[in-house]
């Protein structure tokens, strides 16, 4: 464990990082050569939002040390409840510190003359007894924190890939296909939407994205990928990916929206999380000796803790009230009950044919911190309890079915997630707290609404 003295705080820590010269040399050159004018010093929200602050960048080194501060409400994007309560902290609640890592410096490709960091947050160093100590709510931190000691207790690596997908609709966009058929996989679609895939990983790459390859799977809906690597670099360049959207979207005049259910009869938005352990160069999951379902020991037991815990998992891997139509859609691509296989597009974990765990769960709009932070407390779980995950594609008539449903709503999954100490422990518990309270008022707010459906089956019904 790494351990500081009595007298320095993570906060103290993170500065004398922030003080290493040639470190500090490498940026201050790049922001020289690129002409960066303007720095955001950013951070990611509970909702996975990237929020920040804007700093000339002649105060880098004041920034350096000092970082920027925010409201502490903002990890909850300032979301009050219903009877109006800010939810994360009120008006009279502390700042925190968010101090950038020196590392994550990125020139943005569109605008040269702004570069950016990543911040991890900390309690402001005045505050009695945990001055200078880590945010609890900084999700980006604890996700840092949690991998490296998941490392010191079980020497393994957790490396993760991504497979966003996004929605783009627009002039020019459209979707042409026979109603019997999908356009997936087509490069007709994918020449319509050439301008659109091109920025994407123009920018991707430019920003340290290793892009590797992409597909037309729906109308409207592009899947483009990277590179795996480690679980919090994923997560940075999963915000990353959403800025880049977002910022072509703006450019070409169109939309592209990460909602995980666009649309009754068309494939949802999924981010499938691509899995594997590693002690050293080693993927630890595969079983070289097997051609088929080739997971070693260590793999059945992570897999057997990710199962053991999807269902609890549910309010961080579908967080939002449209992510559950995704699921209840059958028939196109989504999990429909917890199971794992090798080719069974619908299972909750699929094992790939280079040893890897494709856990099919969360969705575009997850918050990958959070997302990762759990994986590895359940597979953790899954490790030191030699969790056995049972047959490959068991159905729910098999004995060999030994998992609960999946939750088929928002509530049911937050109902999940509070009887789940394993899951909830891989957070914090201001995390935890947080995120129960957040998307406990999304669901209140969403039984309370009147729908456009219930309109039009109820508006002008008589008995």
């Amino acid at each position: 464990m790494t351990t500081r003295s009595l007298n320095t705080t993570a906060l103290d820590s993170h500065r004398e990082q922030n003080a290493d010269r040639d470190a500090v040399d490498t940026v201050r050159k790049r922001i020289t050569e690129a002409g960066v004018e303007y720095l955001y010093y950013q951070s990611v929200t509970l909702g996975g939002r990237a929020v920040g602050k804007v700093v000339p960048a002649v105060h880098l080194l004041r920034n350096l040390e000092r970082g920027v501060q925010m409201h502490r409400a903002v990890v909850a994007d300032f979301q009050t409840d219903r009877s109006g309560t800010l939810l994360g902290g009120g008006e009279r609640a502390a700042e925190f510190t968010a101090l950038p890592d020196l590392d994550t410096f990125a020139v943005l490709p569109w605008d040269t003359g702004v570069g950016r960091f990543f911040c991890r947050l900390y309690e402001p160093a005045h505050r009695p007894e945990c001055g200078g100590e880590p945010f609890a709510a900084d999700v980006r931190g604890h996700l840092i924190r949690r991998h490296r000691e998941f490392t010191e207790h079980t020497g393994l690596v957790l490396r993760s890939g991504c497979e966003p997908e996004t929605t783009w609709t627009g002039p020019g966009l459209e979707a042409s296909h026979r109603p019997d058929a999908s356009p997936a996989y087509r490069i007709e679609m994918l020449e319509r939407n050439r301008p659109v895939y091109q920025k994407v990983i123009t920018y991707g790459r430019a920003l340290g994205l290793d892009m590797i390859e992409g597909d037309y799977e729906d109308p409207g809906q592009l899947e483009l990928n990277w590179m795996y690597d480690r679980a919090e670099l994923t997560a940075d360049r999963l915000i990353t990916f959403r800025q880049i959207c977002r910022q072509v979207a703006r450019e070409l005049g169109v939309t592209a929206s990460f909602m995980p259910k666009p649309a009754i009869g068309v494939m949802g938005n999924g981010c499938h999380h691509n899995l594997s352990l590693w002690r050293g160069t080693e993927n630890v999951l595969a079983d070289p000796g097997r051609r088929e379902l080739h997971l070693s020991g260590t793999g059945r037991h992570a897999l057997g803790g990710i199962l053991a815990h999807a269902a609890g998992a549910m309010a961080v891997m579908g967080s939002t009230v449209n992510s559950y139509k995704r699921y209840w859609d059958a028939g196109l691509f989504a999990p429909g009950r917890i199971d794992w296989g090798m080719d069974d597009k619908t299972c909750t974990v699929r094992l790939s044919a280079n040893g890897r765990l494709e856990f099919k769960l969360p969705d575009a709009m997850v918050n990958p911190y959070l997302s990762h932070a759990v994986l590895l407390a359940v597979i953790s779980d899954g490790l030191e309890n030699r969790i056995d995950p049972g047959p490959p594609q068991a159905t729910a008539e098999d004995p060999g079915f030994r998992f609960p449903a999946l939750p088929m709503n928002l509530g049911e999954a937050l109902t999940a997630f509070g009887d789940d100490a394993v899951v909830r422990g891989g957070l914090t518990e201001e995390i935890a707290a947080l995120h129960l309270a957040c998307k406990s008022d999304e669901w209140a707010r969403f039984c309370a609404a009147v729908t456009d459906w219930e309109h039009m089956m109820y508006a002008e019904d008589t008995p």
